[in-house]
């Protein structure tokens, strides 16, 4: 290891990141320097292994001038305390505010990392890994987030608990609904509704880490899902979150930043010895960046669904094949744009909402005329790469998609665009996105396609269940929509039902522009009501054994069954 202060002239430096990020420094008194360099990759590794036992192999990430020559930069993750004396780990940011102590080499090193922090938290996994598996159910914590009444109401349902044992033989397949006959009202319960494993992972990684680190700040990203009764029950267990899921920090006093001027931002209170848990949807680069330049732990605290990551991956691979990614999804969803933030990193990309934007890109792809082209950066203004050329970053496109959509509109926007490049070149083996790396989410299909099932009953009402900026939740309301018209109900929980006469539809518009708007559950009440009841993937079980509960105090109870007796026909 270098007795003095080490310099760019050295061809090796490795930077030693522990699992907060923090970086690896050697002190010279009031003075940083960097920890390991050497004339070569062995002369640096010598001195990291002498300083920490359990590190990864260095991988290069970089090389920086040197005078005449160049020095490579390798990245490297330890593990364990160091048993050198002189060596300290300090968040970027720390590093930062002390520009005056580091040495030249620290410095410039220092500027050059930027581009590679969203790297960092995850130097441990390799390209085909995940960050958060899904749990088996043996080793899921079920009870963790159910400890006292309050929680067990949201949470638990013996009605739900005993559909999915019976209609649930496969995950990924639907079956037929469920009926529940209260003898006044029968309830049509489709096979596969609620809580996707995405969401069950990250909702008990939010309870566990509460409960984990009693004397320690901990915040969410952003919503940990689309459900406001979820988000509650955190925020009053402790749980704070950063901005909202439109990416507007929060300040100090709980404020939007916007609302509060002056007020110093949560972001800019952290430190490392507080935990950011990243939620479902996933997070954006920058996101990433500021919590690593924090010293926070990423990885570990990464909820971020496998399925989301899937995207990513398949992103991936079609940048590396000379792909434009056209993303279906909502720009202002948060899952959008971390997909769109991940993308960039490979490949030109460029978000379409739906089937009728898919029709205008169609339409700039089709025609050669320059007028026409230059339309793509006003109808698609913030929705681009930086840089995007129509003409050369249009003649290849392959396509992925939010993962909370409608399969059919994907589908939809996928054949209309091989049919326009059939059309212009003759094939359509420019256009990619389907078969080996489909990336519709299967619990999401899994949901529509049993809904499906279920819609071909004959129902009164439908009601759909779910946050208000629940974009999976809406797609359902459409399909109900569809086949039931105004007797199809978008809902938050018990609370929307009023009377029979008065249930709080709410009216969806994207980025949080709805209404609510009255309707009567049902027209009449001349004979037994048949009543469809879904929820979306952040609803969870007990809020739909409330609805129940809601619609039937509508009756006398001479005139219903009881939930023992719905339950023995359930279990013959």
């Amino acid at each position: 290891m270098p007795s003095a202060a080490a310099d760019l002239s050295s061809l090796v430096a490795i930077l030693a990141f522990n699992a907060g990020n923090q970086l690896a420094v050697r002190r010279h008194g009031n003075r940083f320097d960097l920890a390991f360099t050497g004339d070569d990759l062995a002369a640096a590794a010598a001195g990291l292994e002498t300083a920490f036992a359990a590190h990864l192999a260095p991988v290069e990430y970089f090389s920086a001038e040197a005078g005449a020559g160049t020095c490579a930069v390798f990245f490297t993750q330890v593990d364990g305390a160091t048993a050198d004396s002189a060596v300290e780990f300090h968040s970027l940011d720390a590093l930062d505010a002390r520009a005056a102590d580091l040495t030249p080499a620290l410095a410039a090193l220092l500027g050059r990392l930027d581009p590679y922090l969203v790297d960092i938290p995850y130097l441990h996994l390799g390209e085909n890994d995940f960050i958060y598996k899904f749990r088996p159910a043996q080793e899921r914590n079920t009870a963790i987030y159910a400890q006292d009444a309050m929680a067990g109401a949201l949470y638990q349902s013996q009605l739900c608990s005993a559909i999915k044992a019976i209609a649930r033989q496969h995950e990924r397949s639907a079956a037929a609904p469920v009926i529940l006959d209260f003898g006044a009202v029968r309830y049509v319960i489709p096979s596969h509704f609620g809580f996707c494993l995405g969401v069950k992972n990250a909702i008990e990684r939010a309870y566990e880490t509460l409960a984990e680190n009693p004397g320690r700040r901990v915040f969410m990203l952003s919503e940990l899902i689309h459900n406001p009764f979820v988000n509650e029950d955190l925020l009053r267990r402790g749980l704070r979150y950063l901005q909202t899921d439109k990416g507007e920090a929060y300040a100090t006093d709980g404020c939007q930043a916007s609302a509060a001027p002056g007020v110093p931002l949560l972001w800019d209170t952290l430190t490392p010895e507080d935990i950011v848990i990243i939620p479902a949807f996933g997070a954006t680069d920058d996101d990433k960046r500021r919590l690593v330049r924090k010293g926070i732990a990423v990885c570990h605290y990464d909820a971020t669904c496998m399925l989301v990551e899937k995207v990513w991956k398949a992103a991936r691979a079609y940048g590396r094949e000379g792909y434009t990614v056209i993303i279906h999804g909502k720009r202002e969803h948060e899952e959008t744009k971390a997909t769109f933030s991940n993308t960039r990193r490979y490949a030109h990309a460029v978000i379409v909402r739906n089937l009728e934007e898919a029709r205008q890109l169609g339409e700039i792809i089709a025609s050669d005329d320059p007028a026409v082209r230059r339309k793509f950066y006003e109808l698609f203004a913030g929705r681009h790469t930086p840089g995007f050329d129509v003409d050369r970053h249009l003649a290849r496109v392959a396509v992925v998609n939010q993962t909370t959509l409608l399969m059919n509109e994907t589908l939809g926007i996928l054949e209309h665009l091989r049919e326009v490049y059939r059309t212009k070149f003759g094939d359509d083996t420019r256009v990619g996105g389907s078969g080996r790396r489909d990336t519709l989410c299967y619990a999401t299909q899994v949901n529509q396609d049993a809904l499906s099932r279920a819609l071909v009953e004959p129902l009164d009402a439908a009601l759909v269940i779910g946050g208000k900026n629940s974009s999976n939740t809406y797609q359902l309301y459409r399909l109900c929509e569809h086949r039931v018209g105004t007797q199809a109900f978008f809902i938050q929980s018990e609370a929307s039902i009023h009377s029979r006469d008065a249930v709080d539809h709410y009216v969806y518009a994207g980025g949080g522009g709805g209404r609510i708007e009255s309707r009567p559950l049902w027209r009449d009440d001349a004979r037994p009501k048949r009543v469809l009841i879904t929820g979306g993937a952040s609803c969870p079980d007990g809020i739909i054994q409330q609805v129940i509960t809601r619609i039937n105090g509508f009756y006398p109870p001479a005139a219903l069954r009881s939930v023992a007796d719905v339950l023995r026909d359930l279990a013959t």
